[in-house]
Protein backbone atom coordinates (compact mmCIF):
# COMPACT_ATOMS: atom_id res chain seq x y z
CA UNK A 1 0.00 0.00 0.00
CA UNK A 2 1.13 3.30 -0.85
CA UNK A 3 0.72 6.57 1.34
CA UNK A 4 1.95 9.82 0.30
CA UNK A 5 2.28 12.37 2.50
CA UNK A 6 2.07 15.97 1.57
CA UNK A 7 4.18 18.91 3.60
CA UNK A 8 5.02 22.54 3.66
CA UNK A 9 2.14 24.37 3.51
CA UNK A 10 0.93 27.38 5.06
CA UNK A 11 0.00 31.09 5.28
CA UNK A 12 2.36 33.29 2.97
CA UNK A 13 1.20 37.07 1.84
CA UNK A 14 1.06 37.62 -2.29
CA UNK A 15 4.40 37.83 -3.91
CA UNK A 16 5.73 35.08 -1.56
CA UNK A 17 7.45 31.92 -2.32
CA UNK A 18 6.79 28.45 -0.80
CA UNK A 19 7.71 24.59 -1.36
CA UNK A 20 5.64 21.89 -0.68
CA UNK A 21 6.73 18.52 -0.62
CA UNK A 22 5.21 14.82 -0.97
CA UNK A 23 7.24 11.85 0.17
CA UNK A 24 6.09 8.38 0.81
CA UNK A 25 5.07 7.34 4.79
CA UNK A 26 7.04 4.12 4.85
CA UNK A 27 8.86 2.61 1.64
CA UNK A 28 9.73 3.93 -1.30
CA UNK A 29 8.00 2.36 -4.43
CA UNK A 30 7.82 2.71 -8.10
CA UNK A 31 5.67 5.34 -10.75
CA UNK A 32 5.60 6.47 -14.10
CA UNK A 33 4.21 9.72 -13.14
CA UNK A 34 3.84 11.99 -10.22
CA UNK A 35 1.47 14.95 -9.87
CA UNK A 36 -0.02 18.11 -8.03
CA UNK A 37 -3.38 18.88 -8.27
CA UNK A 38 -5.21 21.82 -5.77
CA UNK A 39 -8.80 22.19 -4.73
CA UNK A 40 -10.48 25.46 -3.58
CA UNK A 41 -13.18 25.83 -1.42
CA UNK A 42 -16.22 25.16 -3.51
CA UNK A 43 -14.50 24.44 -6.53
CA UNK A 44 -13.53 21.01 -8.42
CA UNK A 45 -9.89 19.60 -8.26
CA UNK A 46 -7.43 20.77 -10.34
CA UNK A 47 -4.07 20.03 -12.01
CA UNK A 48 -1.64 21.88 -10.81
CA UNK A 49 1.37 20.22 -12.48
CA UNK A 50 3.14 16.84 -13.07
CA UNK A 51 6.30 14.80 -13.58
CA UNK A 52 7.06 11.84 -15.70
CA UNK A 53 9.85 9.78 -14.57
CA UNK A 54 10.70 8.61 -17.72
CA UNK A 55 12.54 11.55 -19.81
CA UNK A 56 11.99 13.37 -16.75
CA UNK A 57 9.12 14.98 -18.64
CA UNK A 58 7.26 18.03 -16.81
CA UNK A 59 3.47 19.78 -17.28
CA UNK A 60 1.96 22.47 -16.09
CA UNK A 61 -1.12 23.97 -16.01
CA UNK A 62 -1.66 27.22 -17.43
CA UNK A 63 -2.11 29.52 -14.26
CA UNK A 64 1.25 28.25 -12.82
CA UNK A 65 3.23 27.88 -15.97
CA UNK A 66 6.20 30.14 -15.35
CA UNK A 67 5.88 30.36 -11.49
CA UNK A 68 5.82 26.95 -10.19
CA UNK A 69 7.99 24.25 -11.24
CA UNK A 70 7.96 20.59 -9.99
CA UNK A 71 10.65 18.50 -9.32
CA UNK A 72 11.83 15.09 -7.34
CA UNK A 73 13.77 12.45 -6.69
CA UNK A 74 12.51 8.74 -8.12
CA UNK A 75 15.05 6.93 -5.63
CA UNK A 76 13.29 8.38 -2.80
CA UNK A 77 9.82 8.37 -4.72
CA UNK A 78 9.44 12.43 -3.69
CA UNK A 79 8.34 15.19 -5.66
CA UNK A 80 8.49 18.77 -4.50
CA UNK A 81 6.52 21.66 -5.73
CA UNK A 82 8.27 25.43 -6.04
CA UNK A 83 5.54 27.74 -5.77
CA UNK A 84 6.91 31.58 -6.26
CA UNK A 85 5.14 35.14 -7.39
CA UNK A 86 2.13 33.55 -5.46
CA UNK A 87 -1.34 34.93 -6.51
CA UNK A 88 -4.35 35.08 -3.66
CA UNK A 89 -5.94 32.68 -6.39
CA UNK A 90 -3.30 29.98 -5.94
CA UNK A 91 -4.79 29.35 -2.07
CA UNK A 92 -6.70 25.87 -2.10
CA UNK A 93 -5.38 22.47 -0.89
CA UNK A 94 -2.78 20.98 -2.61
CA UNK A 95 -2.49 17.05 -3.29
CA UNK A 96 0.28 15.11 -4.69
CA UNK A 97 -1.17 11.60 -6.93
CA UNK A 98 0.92 8.91 -7.87
CA UNK A 99 0.47 6.32 -10.57
CA UNK A 100 1.83 3.35 -10.02
CA UNK A 101 0.93 1.48 -13.36
CA UNK A 102 2.11 1.27 -16.72
CA UNK A 103 -0.11 2.69 -19.27
CA UNK A 104 -0.03 0.42 -22.66
CA UNK A 105 1.61 2.57 -25.27
CA UNK A 106 3.39 4.31 -22.05
CA UNK A 107 0.89 7.25 -22.97
CA UNK A 108 -0.11 9.29 -19.51
CA UNK A 109 -3.33 11.88 -19.29
CA UNK A 110 -1.26 13.37 -17.07
CA UNK A 111 -4.02 16.20 -16.29
CA UNK A 112 -6.71 13.57 -15.39
CA UNK A 113 -7.43 12.80 -11.82
CA UNK A 114 -8.56 9.68 -12.99
CA UNK A 115 -5.01 8.49 -13.93
CA UNK A 116 -3.59 8.40 -10.61
CA UNK A 117 -4.11 5.67 -8.32
CA UNK A 118 -2.63 7.18 -4.75
CA UNK A 119 -3.46 10.05 -3.55
CA UNK A 120 -2.20 12.16 -0.09
CA UNK A 121 -4.26 13.61 2.47
CA UNK A 122 -3.26 17.43 1.19
CA UNK A 123 -1.54 20.14 2.38
CA UNK A 124 -3.21 23.82 2.86
CA UNK A 125 -1.99 26.51 1.18
CA UNK A 126 -3.52 30.41 2.10
CA UNK A 127 -2.23 33.14 0.39
CA UNK A 128 -3.33 36.35 1.65
CA UNK A 129 -3.83 39.79 -0.99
Amino acid sequence: QVQLVESGGGLVQAGDSLRVSCAPSGRTFSSYVMGWFRQAPGKEREFVAALSWSGADTDYADSVKGRFTISGDNAKSTVYLQMNSLKHEDTAVYYCAARTTCSSGGYYQKESITEYNYWGQGTQVTVSS
